[in-house]
């Protein structure tokens, strides 16, 4: 295997981490609004992320920087012809690590209401449109001859991208009510529970349609069997969680968005960036690479910065493994 296809896969390593870590995040986010009644509910449902939020954006950083590095052609092209949408992305991500951080700030409850709503937004914009970007990337865009996206932000919105973006939110919503009912006690989390299989059984229906769409179009026998995995493993989720099994619940539901991601990846291999013009003018692993030299360099990095940073990450989440609920808020009672 070269270093470029060894660059691919870890690529797609960063991603599933970042999918699986910050899609129960934005979960969260969303159900402040669905799942909370009252004001010390929603603390409680923040206080379930507050101590792993920004470090599961790191997961964001290091895969927008292992691209930067590793497929430069594919970092310009992807942030060039997808500027409006990553940009929107960005803007919420800033948004919204400012509100988790500004909303306790002052007591009124206008303010708080406002950063509360901002939370809100900004978890589920980015939860829909992360799919979509990903959905326009495994079905191909318009690309030219010298590797530049040619199309419009319309092209972007295309119904399999959308379908794409649904799936993303479904599940990422899936995931936050999983991990409420994991981490929380009392009626929240039997709320949560009770959401959690509504949320599965639609995420199941959005998500089993975008995954065979992906098999149909450009699906090979790999990616036949991760489809299959998530498939099953979204299954097990469901019942699990119906019969009040939030461990193995959170993990199936887990071991779904990596499967689903490792699909895309694998629909998408060896190509990075499809051109719907003229497959000879995709982006490949190959002609979007940096050189062997780079790639040798990165390879050493992250052989050591690697298990440091899932050395902390582990860590963190040990530390804050308790559950908790509306009495542990302090004025609540």
């Amino acid at each position: 295997m070269e270093l470029h296809d060894v660059w691919f896969v870890l690529i797609a390593v960063l991603w599933i981490g970042y999918f699986f870590l910050e899609g129960f995040d934005f979960g969260v986010g969303i159900l402040t609004k669905l799942l909370a009644r009252g004001r010390a509910e929603k603390r409680v449902l923040i206080n379930t992320i507050g101590p792993v939020w920004d470090g599961n954006e790191v997961w964001l950083l290091t895969a927008g920087g292992a691209t930067f590095a590793a497929f430069p052609e594919w970092y310009a092209t992807l942030f060039s012809g997808f500027y409006l949408p990553l940009l929107i992305i960005l803007v919420c991500l800033i948004i919204r690590g400012v509100a988790f951080e500004y909303r306790a700030k002052r007591s009124e409850e206008n303010w708080q209401r406002n950063w509360e709503q901002a939370i809100f937004w900004t978890s589920l914009i980015p939860a829909f449109l992360w799919g979509v970007a990903f959905g326009n990337i495994v079905r191909g865009v318009k690309i030219d001859e010298n590797m530049e996206f040619v199309g419009s932000f319309w092209d972007l919105l295309n119904p399999y991208a959308l379908l794409g973006g649904l799936v993303t939110l479904t599940l990422f919503t899936f995931h936050g009510a999983v991990f409420v009912s994991l981490k929380t006690v009392g009626d929240i989390r039997i709320r949560a529970r009770a959401l959690a299989l509504k949320l599965g059984m639609v995420t199941a229906v959005v998500a089993l349609g975008f995954l065979i769409w992906t098999q149909i179009d450009t699906g090979d026998t790999w990616s036949l069997v991760a489809m299959l995995i998530a498939v099953v493993a979204l299954v097990g989720a469901i019942a699990a969680i119906k019969v009040g099994r939030e461990g193995w619940s959170f993990a199936l539901s887990g071991v779904t968005i990596t499967a689903a991601v490792a699909m895309l990846f694998l629909a998408l291999f060896p190509d990075v960036m499809p051109s719907s013009l003229n497959p000879e003018w995709s982006l490949t692993v190959t002609n979007a690479s940096s050189s062997p030299y780079t790639l040798k360099i990165m390879t050493w990095c992250a052989a050591i910065a690697t298990p440091l940073v899932l050395l902390y990450q582990s860590w963190t989440y040990w530390v804050f493994r308790k559950r908790i609920g509306t009495q542990h808020i302090a004025g609540s009672h």
